[in-house]
């Protein structure tokens, strides 16, 4: 299998990570056709009638696992059958969310959760975070058995994207966790998921870190391949009493409009629950819609990514433990990936 054909079948899918900076721009996708199957996204739950005036609701969200959880409510909004006029829009860079939160013109956003931190910073507290949706979308995949652990990539080479960003923070906490340093392990970046993919079929001992959906496509490309570890498993397992987690996308509010509209935010995060639990107890009618609303171009691909793109729905307490520790993570390395100082309280949202 040469490099090229890999790298086409790579770019069937369209994504942005949440685990970038506010930067990062999206691969290109080329569309595919897909079988056109009958679903019905609210056949799973049953659905209510509500009599209060619906509120106008303007909702941003990235391509990519971040917005896998809201197909079905995408889709009851388009039918007209949501309980407000939810209004979405879905972009490829976070940073064209940013400014339409700043100015207004969005309400409601899923971002990655490090940028939700440095949008605080920005706005001196104008915004809160709702939820967590999405944890870690990380994986070190390899063709051979030799990586059972962090600590068995001690002399190895390892291959991913991001420099400067949020998986080599990740990477360089979990190895500091077992005692390793740059000395040990060698993060060779490459400036695409694509270009990880290829050295992986390239050269048979390599070792790579891939975010889903790019895993599942490549694994359809090489058969060889194998997810080694789950990098939110091993986050897991060296945190102790601190109970933070590996973060992706969290979902957050002008605070402007959570104070004017708060019954309409709770009606919202009502459905927006109910879409998160669809997309990941019906996972084949979940990938017909993500197919059609363009987050990814092929069904089979993005059935085969939505267990492991860990598509969640944390509020409360526990949202404010797993994320502030998370941030504190990545402000120990790095205190610009989250705005330059920690958030305050008032960043979590506690409902009353």
């Amino acid at each position: 299998m040469n490099k090229k054909f890999l790298t086409m079948g790579l770019l069937l899918i369209l994504m942005v990570s949440g685990l970038s900076a506010c930067s990062n721009t999206a691969d290109e996708i080329i569309k595919t056709e897909t079988e056109d199957k009958s679903y019905d996204s609210t056949a799973w739950s049953e659905t209510e009638s509500y009599d209060s005036v619906k509120e106008s609701v303007n909702i941003g969200s990235l391509k990519g696992p971040t917005s896998m959880g809201l197909v079905s409510l995408m889709d009851q909004a388009d039918r007209g059958e949501g309980r407000h006029d939810y209004n979405f829009t879905m972009v490829t860079a976070a940073d064209e969310l940013l400014s339409q939160i700043i100015n207004g013109d969005l309400d409601i956003a899923m971002v990655p959760a490090n940028v939700a931190s440095v949008l605080y910073n920005k706005t001196e507290g104008a915004i809160s975070v709702l939820n967590i949706n999405t944890l870690g979308v990380l994986y070190i995949v390899e063709s051979g058995e030799g990586i059972l652990s962090i600590e068995s990539l001690k002399g190895k080479t390892l291959y991913l994207t991001g420099k400067g960003t949020t998986p080599e923070y990740v990477m360089n906490y979990l190895l500091g966790q077992y005692g390793l340093t740059a000395d040990d392990v060698t993060l060779e970046f490459k400036s695409e998921a694509t270009e990880v993919a290829a050295v992986l079929t390239e050269q048979k001992d390599a070792i790579g870190l891939l975010p889903q959906p790019f895993v599942a496509v490549a694994m359809g490309q090489n058969e060889k391949l194998r997810i080694a570890l789950d990098l939110t498993k091993e986050w897991d397992l060296v945190q102790g009493e601190a109970k933070s987690s590996l973060v992706t996308g969290v979902t957050v509010v002008r605070n402007e409009f959570l104070e004017a509209h708060g019954d309409v935010v709770d009606d919202f995060l009502a459905e927006y629950e109910a879409s998160t639990e669809f997309t990941n107890t019906n996972t084949e009618a979940a990938a017909q819609l993500i197919v059609s609303l363009g987050i990814v171009a092929n069904a089979t691909i993005a059935e085969q990514a939505i267990p492991y793109s860990n598509i969640t729905y944390i509020d409360g307490e526990a949202m404010k433990t797993a994320l502030s520790g998370y941030l504190q993570v990545l402000y120990n390395q790095k205190p610009e990936s989250v705005g330059g100082s920690m958030p305050g309280d008032d960043f979590y949202f506690i409902s009353q």
